[in-house]
């Protein structure tokens, strides 16, 4: 049946994995074997050298900025502070987020920075807890806001995901659940260094060593993206960057 074939992109037009002629313009191959095709790119995108450098300069940001936070000239200016700390929670959330995406286009780019503000956002709760936009107020709150609650995380990514799934929404939109966790796992994780894991009902953990919250920083877009091949999102996000499917 000829309506069920796929022609992939001409780079892969010679490739003996897909059967496809050398010199056969346009030769097409069996569905099912191109979209196995692209699922193995997909997941191989995962650990490809780029993403693994760009991960290992995520790691190397953490160290640098978190040192750059302890200079004095940080410390006793509040608000340079608080600057400083938010902005390097969205920076680490975005930066993950490219890794898990990688950069291809415009489209990537307003993802990223997408997830970036998600990361930043997420102090907010602590000025709503604090019932004032007072940043002495607010950093200074007898126990924690609640965005910053790690059992959230998953409840909040499955009910966004259900959501999305009861209103239909556009495939464009199916990796929103996963940006959502990136960035609030990423917060959380860096918070942890200094409060540990707050797990409701069953307390917080101890505080994290630096060293293993570096290492889950730079392993946790790895994670989510083998997370995503797993549930199908990976397939659908390679679709959305151009491997088109001709049926």
């Amino acid at each position: 049946m000829q309506g069920f074939y796929s022609k992939l992109d001409s780079s892969s037009s010679s490739s003996p994995l897909l059967g496809m002629g050398v010199g056969g313009e346009g030769a097409r191959v069996p569905l099912s074997l191109a979209v196995e095709a692209e699922k193995a790119q997909a997941l191989l995108q995962t650990f490809s050298s780029a993403s693994l450098l760009a991960s290992a300069g995520l790691g190397m940001f953490c160290v640098v900025a978190d040192h750059v936070l302890q200079l004095s000239a940080v410390q006793h200016h509040l608000w340079l502070r608080a600057a400083l700390d938010n902005a390097t929670h969205g920076l680490v959330g975005l930066w993950s987020w490219a890794v898990v995406i990688g950069l291809r286009k415009r489209s990537d780019l307003y993802e990223v920075l997408l997830a970036g503000l998600l990361a930043s956002l997420i102090d907010l709760d602590h000025f709503y807890m604090a019932g004032s936009l007072s940043l002495k107020a607010a950093v200074s709150l007898p126990q924690r806001p609640p965005l910053h609650c790690s059992s959230l995380i998953p409840v909040i990514c499955l009910t966004l995901r259900f959501l999305m799934w009861m209103g239909r929404l556009k495939d464009a939109w199916c990796s929103l659940p996963w940006m959502l966790f990136i960035s609030m796992t990423t917060h959380h994780i860096r918070d942890a260094v200094r409060h540990g894991l707050w797990l409701c009902p069953f307390g917080n953990t101890a505080p994290i060593p630096y060293w293993l919250y570096v290492s889950t920083t730079t392993t946790l877009p790895h994670l989510c993206s083998v997370l995503m091949y797993l549930t199908g999102t990976r397939d659908v996000i390679s679709t959305k960057h151009g491997v088109a499917i001709d049926v």
